[in-house]
């Protein structure tokens, strides 16, 4: 944890901000419990945390990370539309301008599913079980590799 805590202010300092993550639940999926964990965790490390709403499109999640300006967006899938929808929030962020923010996607996501999603332009999937600081880790590693590819 304190690693993290370390790496995340060094990563704060050269972006020049707290790095900046939403937590988006995009279509029919009503449950937040592990999106508000994952939000409260990643809070507790040092990100901005921004929640975004139950029941988003794509087009209003990718507009909400654009104003916001996040580095990070996380999607919370738990109700199987992660094949549709992770890929329509990748092509709006393009659309915008903005594919530089990072999509993520967290949840109730099978295995099978998760080569889909990379081969889509997400860049990481974690399932079920997924150590929230391994998480983290993973999260610190994209947006370094980000910041050294630029």
């Amino acid at each position: 944890y304190a690693t993290l805590c370390t790496r995340l202010g060094e990563l704060s300092t050269a972006v020049g901000s707290r790095p900046t993550m939403l937590i988006a639940k995009l279509g029919q999926d009503g449950h937040d419990r592990g999106a508000k964990i994952i939000a409260s965790a990643f809070g507790d490390i040092g990100f901005d945390v921004i929640a975004g709403p139950l029941f988003q499109t794509p087009g209003e999640a990718a507009d909400l990370a654009v104003e916001n300006n996040v580095h990070v967006v996380g999607m919370s899938s738990l109700a199987a539309g992660h094949k549709t929808l992770a890929p329509q929030l990748v092509e709006a962020l393009k659309a915008k301008g903005a594919e530089n923010i990072i999509v993520i996607v967290g949840g109730v996501v099978p295995r099978q599913d998760y080569q889909y999603l990379l081969d889509h332009g997400v860049a990481a999937v974690f399932g079920p079980g997924t150590n929230v600081l391994e998480a983290a880790r993973a999260v610190i590693d994209l947006m370094q590799g980000r910041l050294r590819n630029a």
